[in-house]
């Protein structure tokens, strides 16, 4: 087995034959990372499908860790995680951006160069 920069090892037992118990798999992962939470699995593998299947695949992972971040960072309980995921999901539902497309919310108007200006002195008006 590798090991790369930050610690994380190559995927040489990937394929692993047979099945895996996710509680199990949840209770562990919970203690190695010093967590004790209760996690709603189907609510955080619909999210990731709907994320894979409506934006791009590495928009799973992607999406249910800020899922769970913005559930930490908010102290969220069971209820407010719902309406988390509830929200996401709605966006992944309806997401019709194709790779590569630029955001609407992107400006691209013209910056005029006024490296040749004096500023000194100029007054500003605060927020």
């Amino acid at each position: 087995m590798t090991v790369r920069p930050g610690g994380l090892r190559g995927r040489s037992r990937w394929g692993k034959s047979g099945s895996v118990n996710l509680h199990d798999w949840i209770d562990e992962l919970s203690d190695v990372l010093d967590v004790d939470t209760e996690l709603d699995e189907g609510l955080v593998l619909d999210l990731a499908r709907a994320a894979a299947h409506n934006v791009a695949r590495p928009a799973a992972p992607i999406t249910t860790y800020l899922l769970g971040y913005a559930a930490g960072s908010q102290d969220a309980d069971p209820e407010r995680l719902e309406a988390l995921a509830a929200r996401v999901q709605l966006l992944a539902d309806g997401w019709d951006r194709p790779a590569g497309a630029r955001d609407p919310d992107d400006i691209d108007d013209a910056v005029p160069d006024d490296s040749t200006v004096d500023h000194t002195g100029d007054a500003f008006e605060e927020d």
